[in-house]
């Protein structure tokens, strides 16, 4: 369970980067495509974060 926690640790920061990035892109570019990528990339997260359901909200 540690084992699993410190590569949790390790690996928030980058996931929360590359989520942050992508956003970024989608705001200031004009099309859809990259729209539905970070939109794609928010649904992975919120399922590794357990946000499902009324927790979504």
């Amino acid at each position: 369970m540690a084992h699993f926690l410190d590569l949790l640790q390790q690996a928030l920061p980058v996931v929360t980067s590359v989520i942050s990035a992508a956003s970024a892109v989608a705001a200031i570019t004009p099309n859809k495509k990259d729209d539905k990528v970070v939109g794609t990339l928010r649904r992975v997260a919120d399922v590794l974060a357990l946000n499902v359901g009324h927790a979504k909200k």
